[in-house]
């Protein structure tokens, strides 16, 4: 790899970073690859705090990655879903996923 390509790389990975290295981002993705799911049940399933949760989820919203739809049936829900985006990031979380089976310690 040449120095120019070096230099766009590490850009690109800060840039991806920035959206995706929040510490519950990708706790919280991949819980919503199974599908969308309500603000409480993100929150029971994940075991964090409402402040962490609402903070993780604002900016994925606000990167692309989570899109929120309010419904305002009585009672009000609100639910989070991965956009395409989101969703297209699926085969790099696979790609985590393995890589920690393969060398990350069993117990953690």
């Amino acid at each position: 790899m040449n120095p120019r390509d070096d230099k766009l790389c590490v850009e690109s990975i800060k840039q991806i970073m920035a959206i995706f290295g929040g510490k519950w981002s990708f706790v919280i993705i991949g819980e919503l690859h199974s599908g969308a799911k309500h603000f409480n049940e993100l929150n029971k399933n994940l075991g964090i705090s409402t402040k962490s949760l609402s903070d993780a989820l604002k900016s994925l919203e606000s990167n692309g990655v989570v899109t929120r739809t309010v419904y305002s049936t009585p009672p009000i829900k609100v639910e989070y879903s991965l956009t395409d985006k989101g969703r297209d990031f699926e085969e790099v979380f696979i790609a985590m996923r393995e890589w920690g089976s393969k060398w990350l310690k069993e117990d953690v």
